[in-house]
């Protein structure tokens, strides 16, 4: 997470979630699989056991979840909500 973490709200449910940047003004919504992954990501895990959760959860190829998963948090950073 970035180090300005205190500028970030979330808001979950069982639909996804809602990450409001309250320093830039911006909002970006996560469907549930984007929400799992983003507590995942606050809680500290690592990208393999995240990865791995996926894939024993939807029957999905470990390698092409972690291409999924390296996108998305490469989309995250772009929009600031995670640090490099």
């Amino acid at each position: 997470m970035r180090n300005e973490d205190s500028c970030l709200r979330t808001v979950m449910n069982a639909d996804g979630a809602a990450i409001l940047d309250t320093q830039a003004g911006q909002i970006t919504t996560l469907n549930s699989t984007g929400a799992m992954v983003w507590q995942s990501l606050r809680r500290g895990e690592s990208l393999d056991r995240v990865a791995a959760d996926i894939a024993r959860e939807t029957g999905e190829e470990i390698e092409a979840v972690k291409s999924d998963l390296k996108d998305f948090i490469e989309e995250l950073r772009r929009k600031n909500l995670l640090s490099r």
